[in-house]
């Protein structure tokens, strides 16, 4: 997988993430993994299309994505994973990968990206092989991007 399509992710998301909650994510190592789907996750998927087609795979532990959208929410205490919660990790996810496209286009790739989805078991990729990009985020937790290019 090249470099140029995944540094625009990297950087993306720590941007993003500071910007948006003020916490400096923690890279873990890059390394390509097996999407292993677990119970109380996440699961979100956005479509690339255009110079990269692909998949960008979210993969929240669902406390990790309560306090994400708590903080969003302006530090407001969500407890359950309701329409509220998923709208703010659904932004979260258009955020960080809206702004790798633009990164991407930057660097001569041009690429739209398809509205974020929320997925459950099957369909969020279990089996498939991705660049995992591992994210700590101080107090939060931690949390998984996985890119899948074709």
């Amino acid at each position: 997988m090249q470099a140029a399509y995944i540094n625009p992710f990297l950087t993306s998301s720590c941007t993003v993430i500071e910007s948006l909650i003020q916490v400096k994510p923690t890279l873990g190592e890059l390394k390509i993994k097996q999407i292993e789907i677990e119970e109380s996750y996440v699961w979100l998927k956005i479509g690339i299309v255009g110079g990269m087609t692909g998949e960008v795979v979210f993969g929240f532990p669902e406390p990790v994505a309560l306090k994400i959208a708590s903080a969003m929410m302006g530090g407001y205490s969500l407890t359950e994973f309701d329409e509220i919660s998923r709208s703010a990790i659904s932004e979260l996810a258009n955020m960080i990968s809206g702004n790798a496209s633009t990164l991407l286009y930057n660097e001569g790739i041009a690429v739209d990206i398809t509205p974020p989805s929320f997925m459950e078991g099957a369909q969020a990729g279990s089996g498939m092989k991705a660049l995992s990009i591992p994210l700590s985020l101080q107090s939060y937790g931690a949390f998984d991007i996985y890119v899948m290019t074709k």
